[in-house]
């Protein structure tokens, strides 16, 4: 689960994490796109892509704290993140299911 920590807020109930080499690099490809409720958090992860990749994600990028340092909303096919040197981990939801509800600044948690 990602939960926003100030007001309780379920972002993602479902959530697969890569952090093997191997399932880093897979990320979302292959994938026609993600359910509401979906979330594919990469650990470790400073960057990302969309390269090969049929529909928009919602990104967020946190720190060791789960702090969250920057969002990209709508973030289309055949596009590439900014580098945020101190991301830890990106959290990857469906394209348009943040609507604004997270900012730089918040806390982020995720739980089994």
């Amino acid at each position: 689960m990602v939960l926003k920590l100030s007001n309780g807020v379920i972002l993602a109930g479902e959530v697969t994490v890569a952090k093997s080499c191997a399932s880093r690099l897979r990320g979302l490809l292959g994938k026609k796109g993600m359910s509401a409720g979906e979330a594919l958090v990469i650990k470790p992860c400073c960057q990302i892509h969309t390269f090969f990749m049929g529909f928009d994600i919602d990104v967020v990028f946190l720190d060791r704290q789960g702090r969250v340092l920057q969002v990209l909303e709508n973030m289309p096919p055949w596009r590439i993140s900014r580098l945020v040197r101190e991301a830890r981990l990106v959290v990857e939801l469906p394209g348009g299911s943040l609507k604004a509800r997270v900012s730089p600044g918040d806390i982020l948690k995720l739980t089994d």
